[in-house]
């Protein structure tokens, strides 16, 4: 995921700088009491944080409006509604997610019991990203409260709208002593990692993720990166079209394509490449008739990296290709058969810019896809259940979807997480409780009748031979 540096080399001393290791510390004490450990806590706070959402659905459009130029629409869809339906299911299942998970023990380990107890890790920091603000730093939080920690959340400053929101809503409706926002740019950031937490999750880029898991490594910090890279589409010669075409473009147009999992490239089948290009020509013309200036990109740092990659592509423009600096503005783009080594197919472009690439066949698309950093998510579209089957095993991601785009976010049924350069660890659900969860082995052994006395020394003959048919 591209984002802003979030570790730079100073810290900011002026008075404006919110004293941390106070706000930490008062965090750790409140974790000191157990309270956050109670089901009721959890329920509660993950009932606020539902309720945070439904109640303040204008004010949230209108912040992500004012950062993004968001739709309404799709503030609803992709911050809203996410965020308030997984606070809303960790509510229903997080006594379930408690319970102890007992384990039947080996014959040698009886009489005895043993079963794996989740307890929280203690005070974790949630750093967020700018893209989808509520949904990359309240959706996290879902899974950290439902564990039982105490959280300190720190929104991306490039959304200073929806950063001042939620720092003002997060108070009225959370345990102020238990959770806590703290606004600022990088440097805030790196003062907060320098605390030392108990666990930390940054959404962002590989380059500052790398930073920021340096930053954790001296305190031995465990870390949950959720980045990106450059998520492919191979649509198969077989694959439908029509819907492929209207599925992709209008994925890669929300939130003016800066989304982590967007689709990043295609890799189209040459039989049906010409054809897939006009109709998602025909899906941008339809989706975006009444908005011909373009999509709005976040600043002017993003929009002068983009026109730039594709000022210097040797692919053809087949769609779209204009700008508005005015207005920080990119027309929806495709670039058909751009080189392989240009900007536009090596940085992830986190803009409304669609290349396409012509193979030959699905061995050529597996070939091109494993040979670049593993993906935060791939997609593919086909009818052929051999396919299918091949592209799953044989292309690691993150995550993967067939026949549509970026809905495994949607569920909090599956973990969503990335794999090597695009992350580690994962969260939603179940899933999110328990990254944010120590899983801790417990056994119990009754003391009477002393069972299993002849390991004891003295080491007789005896005892090794039973020892040996029992271990």
């Amino acid at each position: 995921m591209t984002t802003e540096s979030v570790v730079p080399a100073q810290v900011d001393n002026s008075s404006d700088t919110p004293d941390i290791p106070a706000i930490v510390r008062r965090l750790r004490q409140t974790f000191a009491t157990g309270r956050t450990r109670s089901v009721e806590w959890r329920k509660q706070q993950l009932r606020g944080l539902e309720r945070l959402m439904t109640e303040n659905e204008a004010a949230i459009a209108d912040a992500l409006d004012k950062d993004l130029g968001r739709s309404p629409f799709e503030a609803w869809l992709a911050d809203v509604a996410s965020t308030a339906g997984e606070a809303k299911a960790a509510a229903k299942n997080v006594g379930k997610w408690m319970k102890r998970r007992h384990r039947l023990l080996e014959l040698s380990q009886l009489p005895g019991r043993g079963w794996v107890e989740y307890e929280p890790y203690g005070t974790v920091l949630i750093i967020g990203a700018w893209n989808f603000p509520f949904a990359l730093t309240l959706g996290p939080a879902v899974g950290a409260i439902a564990a039982g920690n105490t959280v300190v959340l720190k929104p991306s400053e490039v959304a200073p709208a929806s950063s001042a929101l939620m720092a003002e809503l997060v108070p009225r409706y959370l345990d102020n002593d238990a959770i806590a926002v703290v606004e600022g740019d990088g440097a805030v950031s790196q003062a907060l990692i320098a605390q030392g937490f108990d666990h930390l999750l940054f959404t962002g880029g590989t380059e500052v993720g790398r930073r920021v898991y340096e930053g954790a490594a001296p305190h031995l910090t465990p870390v949950t990166l959720e980045l990106g890279g450059k998520s492919p589409v191979i649509v198969s010669a077989d694959a439908d079209v029509d819907v492929a075409a209207k599925r992709i473009a209008w994925t890669k147009l929300i939130n003016s394509g800066q989304i982590c999992i967007a689709p990043d490239y295609v890799l189209a089948e040459a039989p049906i490449r010409d054809r897939l290009v006009d109709k998602i020509r025909e899906a941008v013309e339809t989706f975006e008739g009444e908005n011909a200036g373009g999509k709005r990109i976040v600043n002017e740092r993003h929009f002068d990296r983009l026109t730039t990659a594709l000022a210097a592509t040797k692919g053809t423009v087949a769609v779209g290709g204009g700008s508005d600096a005015a207005g920080l503005k990119i027309q929806p783009t495709v670039v058909v058969d751009p080189d392989p080594g240009e900007p536009l197919m090596t940085d992830e472009i986190f803009g409304p810019i669609l290349p396409i690439m012509t193979v030959q066949n699905l061995d050529e698309a597996i070939t091109f896809v494993n040979s670049r950093p593993k993906p935060l998510a791939a997609y593919l579209f086909t009818k052929a259940k051999s396919v299918r089957e091949r592209v799953i095993k044989e292309v690691p991601a993150g995550g993967m979807v067939i026949n549509h785009l970026i809905f495994h976010f949607a569920t909090h049924k599956l973990p969503f997480g990335g794999v090597g350069p695009s992350g580690m660890g994962a969260y939603h659900g179940k899933f999110g409780f328990e990254e944010f969860s120590h899983r801790k082995s417990v056994m119990t052994k009754s003391t009477r009748p002393d069972v299993g006395a002849f390991i004891y020394p003295p080491y007789t003959e005896k005892a090794w031979k039973l020892a040996r048919r029992l271990f």
